[in-house]
């Protein structure tokens, strides 16, 4: 991705030091096709409890609602629509969340959808006992007569009135997707949306410290992130504690970890696409929430009958406590202690009844310093300060218009600014993006059973980078101490075009068989290519009806362009190509029962044409790229997942996966230092009753490879050690596990919500591999552990 900040030998460095909801897709309704679409029927019926305030004798109150249904039948979201007070909107609320539905369908297959619903609340005191003392067998006085449950069945409900959601069928070959209370609730996350794809089958654990993306075996540098279609440098702040986006503003997630269509490229790996969710339009509602991490506020409303609000703002505490600790050790003094804050800001207006506009304002700011009260003994050039800071900006301008039977056009056009420095001692690193976006999307049915998918993806990115001190070397070994090095002074502006188009067809010759062929172009004007991507992905419901058996499978060819240090003098090479990647993924879906379902995926992903860098004195940079290398990524996920019910949800994910790279042709393939064979997550999280919930997470990962130093030499004009080392990641380190358990307690009042609840991280306080740490001569060696047990403790409160 061409503005993702590239993962460095530099950024390790200062990070080894750091550690001392579905996819949501609105279409119009189908009429004419009204038999193939099946609105949701109620099956479970649930009284709301009449509020305690409003008990006068021939009170009646409606509280109009508007619900969301998954392709299960669950309730997953409830907006009041139409307002009777705070007391009969929280028993509506709480009561519609407890509802049960046959799922809507179109074509005989289960899909989400919204609908709109009402409850009718009347309340009758009881009459007086006949007698003032009442015989033993006297019938008790009668009940209040119950509130009235009013809401269309499949017969009365006409298919307009419902909102399919998620009614695009998946067309990857995997598509994983989290219901929001999974989302909230799941342990070791602390609530974070983003955070919760690291436990889905297929991603690896980053090392501790650096908050990045890795999916099936690939660099985090070969994963992308775009928030509503627009491109982000990082979804993590600093250690990957929590995402750069809070969780109450997305509404939904698609996490994409290969086989992507068309409308996504220059990426290799994985796709993660967050969807921003509309302000709210019933009322104000707002957020405070504090933990020992971090603390957040948000506001939201309409501002009249069409437009509508949200601003909120995040703020890390960390800075409060590490401090302490880091300094206790003795080696390290504290300037500025990690911090990190996020801000948003949004709003939308309804430009017609099929048009919404939306401006969106999004940003983060990371930013750390340290300093080492004595110098490295390997290295004097680590001495002094140690610093890093991450910020990004967008402006974001959309339009939604939705028309004929299922027709859908997007427009999204963002500007931004992407910062990043380093300082280590001496050498410094500052490197400012400047990106501009337009992205129109359109998919308009041609057709019963075929649908066009279509568009542009343009993108110019301005570029200012400069850097102080030794050559760096991104991928292998240190050529010496830094200190010892020639310094190089290099700067550089430069800017690139990278305009893109594509198109899909998604074809239904039967309702439980789609095909979807699609291409995508891309040019990148500073290395002057353009290639073509072509893609073909295929679902077949070989059992449509329950328990469904589904068998899908994918083949696709994907690019992804040199980075600007790479393809831009005195940095890197001008006649660099496009690195190349082959997918072919094959796999199965199976329901148990209504709430199990089990999944085995294969992937095996061919690379070609990697850049690989490599030392060289001619250079000005003091290295040169050259798209020499290869690779492969192999292996297998199962994933038996339990969907949420009334009280539980849980899964167990199983990766089983290998990561191979090899630098030129006839020389030895070695290891991905990204490569973990073995990842096993279970996780569940269980609601106890009285606002009390319980959950528990476990997961064991393969340790990750480093290439160990076979002997080291005295260097006498550099008065230090310079290592030799063994060959390529030939060493793991001890494998990785840990326990999560997160409670949480809910206080549930007339017109706002009160929760409290304790995250604790590693609960068994096990020490976590993270590094090694060599001595002056490389003779002897110690692990470096990542983070102790971590009990976070939280309020929430929710207006």
């Amino acid at each position: 991705m061409s503005i993702r900040f590239r993962t460095s030998a530099l950024a390790i460095a200062v990070a080894c030091f750091a550690l001392t909801t579905p996819a949501v897709v609105t279409a119009q309704p189908e009429t004419k096709a009204a038999a193939a679409l099946v609105p949701p029927e109620l099956v479970q019926n649930v009284e709301p409890e009449f509020p305690e305030s409003e008990k006068v004798d021939g009170a009646h109150a409606r509280v109009e609602l508007r619900l969301s249904i998954d392709e299960g039948g669950q309730v997953t979201d409830v907006e009041v629509t139409k307002s009777a007070s705070d007391a009969f909107d929280a028993a509506a609320t709480a009561a519609a969340k407890r509802l049960r539905f046959n799922p809507a369908r179109r074509d005989g297959q289960p899909i989400a959808a919204r609908i709109p619903f009402r409850f009718d609340f009347e309340y009758r005191a009881p009459k007086p006992p006949p007698s003032p003392t009442p015989s033993p067998t006297q019938a008790p006085a009668p009940r209040p007569r119950a509130p009235k449950r009013t809401a269309p069945t499949a017969d009365e409900l006409p298919v307009s009135d419902v909102e399919i959601v998620g009614a695009r069928p998946p067309r990857e070959v995997t598509r994983r997707k989290l219901e929001q209370r999974e989302i909230e609730h799941m342990p070791g996350t602390n609530g974070d949306a983003l955070r919760s794809i690291e436990s889905m089958p297929g991603v690896a654990r980053p090392p501790g410290g650096l908050g990045v993306l890795l999916v099936r075996g690939a660099g985090p540098d070969d994963s992308a992130v775009f928030v509503d279609g627009t491109a982000v440098p990082m979804a993590y702040h600093f250690g990957g504690l929590t995402s750069v986006l809070p969780s109450e503003l997305l509404e939904r997630i698609d996490f994409l970890p290969g086989n992507f269509g068309p409308e996504y490229g220059r990426a290799m790996g994985g796709i993660v696409d967050i969807g921003l969710r509309s302000p709210k339009r019933d009322r104000l509602h707002g957020l405070l929430q504090v933990d020992l991490i971090d603390g957040r506020v948000m506001a939201e409303g309409p501002i009249g009958e069409k437009t509508r609000v949200l601003v909120a703002g995040r703020r890390s505490w960390i800075d409060a406590w590490i401090g302490s600790v880091l300094e206790e050790g003795g080696a390290v003094g504290v300037s500025t202690a990690p911090v990190y804050y996020d801000y948003q800001a949004m709003l939308e207006h309804d430009v017609s009844k099929d048009t919404t506009a939306r401006i969106a304002f999004f940003g983060s700011d990371d930013r750390m310093r340290f300093v080492l009260n004595a110098p490295d003994p390997r290295d004097p050039q680590f001495g002094g300060d140690f610093g890093q800071s991450l910020s990004m900006q967008r402006l974001q301008l959309r339009t939604d218009t939705r028309f004929g039977e299922g027709g859908r056009w997007l427009n999204t056009f963002a500007v931004g600014r992407d910062h990043q420095s380093f300082e280590i001692g001496t050498a410094s690193l500052d490197l400012t993006y400047l990106p501009i976006s337009l992205r129109s999307d359109v998919r308009a049915p041609l057709t019963r059973g075929v649908k066009l998918v279509g568009g542009l993806d343009l993108m110019w990115i301005g570029a200012d980078v400069s850097y102080a001190g030794p050559a760096i070397q991104e991928y292998g070994e240190s050529q010496g101490p830094f200190f010892a090095q020639p310094t190089n002074n290099l700067s550089v502006e430069t800017s690139r075009f990278l305009p893109a188009a594509y198109t899909m067809l998604e074809l239904s010759p039967a309702p439980s068989f789609k095909l979807m062929p699609g291409v995508r172009a891309d040019y990148v004007s500073e290395i002057d290519q353009t290639r073509l991507s072509p893609r073909l992905s295929a679902r077949w419901d070989v059992a449509p009806d329950f328990p469904r058996t589904t068998i899908k499978g994918g083949i696709g060819l994907f690019y992804q362009p040199p980075e600007p240090h790479e393809s831009v003098e005195p940095f890197g090479n001008p006649s660099l190509s496009h690195e190349r990647a082959v997918h072919y993924g094959l796999g199965v879906e199976q329901e148990l029962s209504r709430n199990v379902e089990v999944s085995l995926d294969g992937f095996y992903r061919r690379l070609d044409d990697l850049v690989v860098q490599r030392p060289d004195s001619r250079s000005p940079s003091g290295s040169v790229y050259g798209n020499t290398g290869s690779g492969l990524s192999y292996g297998g996920e199962l994933l038996l997942r339990y969907k949420a019910d009334d009280r539980f949800f849980g899964w167990l994910a199983y990766t089983l996966s290998r990561s191979e790279l090899r630098d030129a042709d006839g020389e030895k393939t070695h290891l991905s230092e990204w490569d973990q064979s073995h990842v096993l997550t279970a996780l569940g999280s269980y609601q106890l009753g009285r606002g009390w919930t319980l959950g528990a997470r476990w997961r064991f990962v393969s340790g990750n490879p480093y290439t160990p130093p076979a002997a080291a030499v005295y260097d006498a004009d550099a008065g230090a050690y310079q290592p030799s080392y063994a060959e390529r990641y030939s060493a793991r380190s001890p494998a990785f596990h840990r326990l999560d358990v997160r409670v949480d307690k809910t206080w549930t009042f007339s017109s706002w919500r009160l929760s409290a609840y304790l995250d604790v991280q590693n609960a068994y306080n096990r020490k976590n591999p993270e590094g090694r740490a060599y001595n002056f001569n490389y003779a002897r060696s110690d692990v470096i552990a990542g983070l102790p047990i971590l009990p976070i403790v939280g309020l929430r409160g929710e207006l």
